[in-house]
């Protein structure tokens, strides 16, 4: 009889647990992280790309970097395009998170693609934070083009 409550007492406890397991489609699935948990974090990966929007632009000789922002899971990146053709000079696009009171606290770069076309970073979070997006030129030809913050 003990071995009969065992067993029933251990399936009780596998299917309370798979009871919290989240499953494809509900709103965890949707984000997956939140705020500075997401800080390094894909946003593709993450589902944050599918309701991000356009916070800050910068246009740099052709390099065009924006600041995405997720509302669902309250994080950004930099999302560059290359309409620089030819692509002559190497450059990055970064995002930076900044502490209210002006202190520069993270940043993620990318590499900016081949001619026409588009690539990110990894995601910075936190809605307690400001942030920018900057190309800065491997060359010195160009300067440091940067975003007001958002």
């Amino acid at each position: 009889m003990r071995k009969i409550t065992a067993r029933l007492a251990l399936i009780g406890v596998a299917a309370a647990t798979m009871s919290m397991v989240p499953l494809a489609g509900t709103s965890y699935a949707a984000g997956g992280c939140s705020g500075a948990g997401c800080d390094n974090k894909g946003p593709a990966t993450y589902r944050c790309d599918a309701s991000s929007s356009t916070k800050r632009t910068v246009n740099s000789n052709g390099r065009v970097a924006e600041l995405r922002w997720s509302a669902d899971c309250l994080a950004g990146w930099v999302r560059i395009k290359n309409n620089a053709d030819p692509s002559v000079y190497d450059s990055t696009a970064t995002i930076e998170k900044w502490s209210l009171d002006g202190k520069l606290l993270k940043s993620l770069s990318v590499r900016t693609p081949g001619y026409g076309q588009t690539d990110w970073s990894n995601m910075l979070g936190g809605p307690e934070f400001e942030y920018r997006v900057c190309v800065r030129f491997d060359s010195d030809l160009y300067p440091l083009q940067c975003s007001s913050k958002f």
